[in-house]
């Protein structure tokens, strides 16, 4: 498993990247591998704090449905509408495609999350 380095992960398969003072979300290669092919993205509200751990949204595939956790406390300020027409670009690009755009609360809550490395040796 090929994990970038420039981004934390949680525990619970989502990914975050910092850009200036926002965070994109997505899914993990593990994650999407494990749903299998991606048919549905969506049930995320823009302009809704959200906790950490809290549902954010849902991904369907084929396979199972499964939820979408905020990574870290913040707002929900836009959702990548593109994935509504081409949920399977998740599949081909999980590190490319990502869900949720944030504005955090503390942007020092990343490192709350798992480095790479820790994320790839909880899943082998």
């Amino acid at each position: 498993m090929q994990l970038p380095i420039d981004r934390r992960y949680a525990s619970t398969h989502e990914w975050a990247l910092v850009q200036g003072d926002e965070v994109l979300v997505g899914i993990t290669d593990f994650a999407q591998d494990q749903l299998g092919d991606l048919v549905f993205v969506g049930d995320f509200t823009t302009g809704v704090h959200l906790k950490a751990g809290d549902l954010a949204g849902v991904v369907e595939s084929v396979k199972a449905a499964s939820d979408i956790y905020a990574p870290v406390a913040g707002t929900v300020i836009a959702f990548n509408e593109l994935l509504a027409d081409a949920p399977e670009t998740l599949n081909d690009q999980p590190y490319e495609a990502w869900i949720f755009k944030m504005k955090v609360d503390n942007i020092a809550d990343l490192e709350q999350l798992l480095s790479a490395t820790q994320y790839q040796s909880e899943n082998e």
